[in-house]
């Protein structure tokens, strides 16, 4: 064991488990409903409501198999020690800057961490950090906070064209069975064409 290693492990700093929080929204959505209206072959506005909230449920289904923010969107991160190889992978990635950084003390006293201290990898959507550099949080859960903004792009075009592409049967699925499903008479499987679409994109856990 490394001199480094050594002093990490007799102060406590081991491998946490990282929570992540939304806390700023994304500003729109990967596809319009005017979009979705013309893939869905609709032409009258009477369904725009149910197909702006279907858009929104496919773009969440898509984050959630993917772990990955499709819109820009900022995420709180939370752990209760440091990782004692200095690294953070960032779910939902891909990672695009980290904004904020804090630990807490036992008695709720937030100190600020230089968010220079880190280095963003977008590739791997990873923090990296020296662990013996950072103040240690003494509160004896979630004493860490790390602010970070993920997401592909601002814009529904830096969005992949694939996962746009999944999302759309994924409204035209649900908008098709919406009466099926809304009266739970029988599952309605998913589109396995979507589910082939999504899959190069899946950011497995380490």
């Amino acid at each position: 064991m490394s001199l480094a290693r050594a002093f990490l492990s007799t102060i406590g700093i081991r491998e946490p488990s990282v929570s992540s929080i939304l806390i700023t929204p994304p500003a729109i959505e990967p596809l319009t409903v005017a979009e979705a209206k013309a893939y869905l072959r609709v032409e009258t506005a009477d369904d725009d409501t149910v197909i702006a909230a279907l858009i929104a449920a496919a773009r969440l289904h898509v984050e959630a198999q993917t772990q990955t923010a499709l819109i820009t969107q900022g995420r709180r991160l939370v752990l209760d020690c440091w990782p004692e190889r200095g690294r953070i992978t960032v779910r939902p990635g891909p990672l695009q800057a980290l904004t904020a950084a804090r630990v807490f003390d036992f008695d709720g006293h937030v100190r600020a961490v230089d968010t220079q201290g880190f280095a963003p990898d977008a590739a791997s959507s990873m923090l990296a950090f020296m662990p013996w550099t950072v103040p240690l949080p003494t509160r004896i859960a979630a004493g860490i906070e790390l602010d970070v903004t993920v997401g592909f792009g601002d814009a529904a075009s830096d969005v992949p064209e694939p996962l746009r592409q999944a999302m759309r049967m994924f409204v035209a699925h649900w908008y098709d069975n919406r009466g099926l499903i809304a009266a739970g008479t029988r599952t309605v499987a998913l589109p396995s064409a979507a589910a082939t679409l999504i899959a190069p994109y899946r950011m497995l856990a380490l």
